[in-house]
């Protein structure tokens, strides 16, 4: 497995068993490199769409569909809750474990709660509406905003 590879995995792994995005330090210890190193792969698997930074290249903010600061959609799965980007990275974390989970979120239009239990087969029918204001081929130019 190449090194970028590795870093990719260690991330989503920490993420998984924490509920939590690490931080550079962390990730240079699980793959044994230097964070200079680390911090190199990071550049290179944002160039990939593979993590949105901060501004200062060394904090990750999205690992998809993972959030690394708190949002109003929280994923539940076998005890350990995480934030999604956004409603359809939600329903994403769920898939990504391969576990049933519940998404708490809520109708930015009315701001009433919504919850909905996602088994293994998926969400049930619904009649809530996914809503984007952003085109996707535009979502990676500002994936805070969008």
């Amino acid at each position: 497995m190449d090194f970028d590879t590795r870093v990719k995995v260690a991330i989503y792994t920490a993420t998984a068993e924490s509920g939590r995005v690490p931080a550079l330090a962390d990730v240079a210890h699980r793959v044994q490199a230097s964070p200079e190193a680390v911090t190199e792969a990071f550049a290179r698997l944002r160039a990939s769409r593979l993590l949105w930074l901060e501004p200062d290249g060394i904090t990750i903010r999205i690992a998809p569909p993972f959030s690394a600061v708190p949002t109003q959609h929280l994923v539940s799965v076998a005890g350990i809750d995480y934030f999604a980007t956004c409603a359809w990275d939600a329903l994403g974390i769920v898939a990504a474990l391969r576990q049933t989970g519940v998404v708490h979120s809520r109708c930015e239009q009315s701001l009433e709660p919504l919850e909905l239990d996602v088994p293994l087969k998926g969400p049930d029918p619904s009649p809530w509406l996914f809503h984007c204001l952003v085109p996707a081929a535009k979502w990676w130019d500002d994936l805070v905003f969008t």
